[in-house]
């Protein structure tokens, strides 16, 4: 069974047309580097939210550990490096520059827990400095951010896996094997969940730069923005210039998996509608968003919906995926369970509830340097972070997009086009030519 799903997300990487040439996963690509008393020795960018998850799951690794841990904000830095030496009874390298990181050879691959903004290009160099990487959700900031995100870990032969964990959920595995093998029939919808609580975060306006952090580099290759508390540290998720709303924070995850479980790239039509409607606060993103991308020529469908406060569940699910058959449906809650229900009378179906180690998963294929190990490979990251985005853009003009994915650009909207991407602000600048 195993091979059978790592052949099914192969497929689904191969259903964004217009990509196939980047889209090849060799089964063995080189012989490892590494000793077998050698550890990979990674640094985690971004310390202060995510991060810090990074480095308690690769310092679980037996055969990894961190060595470095760098954020553009001193006072963060400081605090997760004393929680390390305390933790693990021994002091980490500390970098304020992740370029000086890229420059260490020493470190063999990076951990990207920066906000989303910056996931792309710090992928992009560490692929150049010869780096494998772990990137958080969302894989990029925009769709032609993560094209060069493919593009540089092909040329640079890179081993680059998305943070999704369900993708190394054995529960999750086995329920895309039996959509595959037809347990609820035709597949034709999948619908995903993401009903988080977000409160009023107030408007604080321009604010002064606190000592210790450079926030020129925090910026990086976002637009300059005057300083202000809205977005420095946690509330960049919901503005446009920094995040992706929760479509494309917590969504990834689901995203992710509507794609795999219906075997699809990117849709041709989107829609969208929402708004905010709760709080006068400093939000940009939507508080409530409904998407639908429709796929004409497989006769599929997705819908994805983002509540934002007080909410019922669906069949239990208030962050996962339904998907919907001929013959029934199935339900995959959160990260690592899923049930199925057969039939007009609902009758319960397979059932399971198993994680796995999203981490154990990367350090195995880097230390092969095999890609074809990785359970979410860098193409399934641009292809779900591009989902996210398509209904960002599909909300943001206010009107049915349609899209080609094989240049991925939409059809003869050039309005629609400039969201594909943000103009740039140098040094930090996503290269044409990876």
């Amino acid at each position: 069974m195993k091979e059978k799903i790592k052949e099914t997300r192969r497929d689904f990487v191969k259903k964004s047309a217009g990509a196939a040439a980047l889209l090849t996963m060799p089964t063995i690509i080189s012989a490892s580097s590494f000793g077998s008393a050698d550890k990979v020795r990674i640094a985690v960018l971004g310390v202060n939210g995510r991060g810090t998850s990074h480095i308690g799951g690769f310092m679980s690794q037996p055969d990894a550990e961190v060595v470095c841990l760098c954020d553009p904000d001193l006072n963060v830095l400081g605090k997760r490096s004393d929680e390390f030496e305390k933790k693990y009874g021994k002091k980490v390298i500390q970098q304020q520059d992740l370029r000086k990181v890229f420059e260490d050879k020493s470190i063999d691959a990076v951990s990207v827990a920066t906000p989303n903004h910056w996931h792309s290009l710090a992928t992009i160099w560490a692929c150049q400095a010869g780096k494998d990487v772990y990137v958080e959700k969302p894989g990029s900031h925009n769709i032609h951010e993560g094209r060069k995100m493919v593009e540089a870990a092909k040329k640079y032969d890179r081993i680059v896996q998305h943070g999704v964990q369900l993708s190394s959920s054995v529960a999750v595995q086995e329920a895309i094997q039996h959509l595959r093998d037809g347990l609820i029939g035709n597949v034709y919808m999948a619908r995903g969940l993401v009903f988080r609580t977000r409160d009023d975060i107030g408007k604080k306006g321009p604010g002064t730069i606190p000592q210790g952090l450079d926030y020129d580099l925090w910026t990086g290759p976002a637009a300059m923005l005057p300083y202000s508390e809205d977005w420095v540290h946690y509330n960049w998720h919901w503005q446009w210039n920094y995040g992706c709303g929760d479509v494309g924070n917590q969504g990834i995850h689901e995203t992710d998996l509507c794609m795999w479980g219906l075997n699809v790239g990117l849709p041709e039509i989107i829609t969208a509608g929402g708004g905010k409607f709760l709080f006068d606060d400093a939000k940009q993103t939507p508080e409530v968003l409904a998407t639908t991308y429709y796929y004409p020529k497989e006769k599929k469908i997705i819908e994805f919906e983002v509540r934002p406060w007080l909410t019922n569940q669906e069949n239990g699910v208030d962050v996962g995926n339904i998907f919907y058959g001929s013959e029934g449906y199935l339900v995959v809650y959160n990260y690592d369970r899923y049930e199925s229900f057969l039939g007009r009378s609902k009758k319960p179906g397979p059932a399971r509830r198993e994680g796995g180690d999203h981490y154990a998963n990367f350090i195995k294929a880097v230390r092969a340097h095999d890609k074809s190990i990785l359970n979410a490979p860098v193409e399934t990251a641009h292809l779900a972070s591009g989902l996210a985005h398509l209904g960002n853009i599909a909300y943001r003009t206010g009107r049915t997009l349609y899209f080609n994915p094989e240049t991925e650009k939409f059809v003869k909207d050039k309005e629609a086009d400039k969201y594909l991407t943000r103009p740039p602000r140098k040094p930090f600048v996503v290269p044409e030519e990876v």
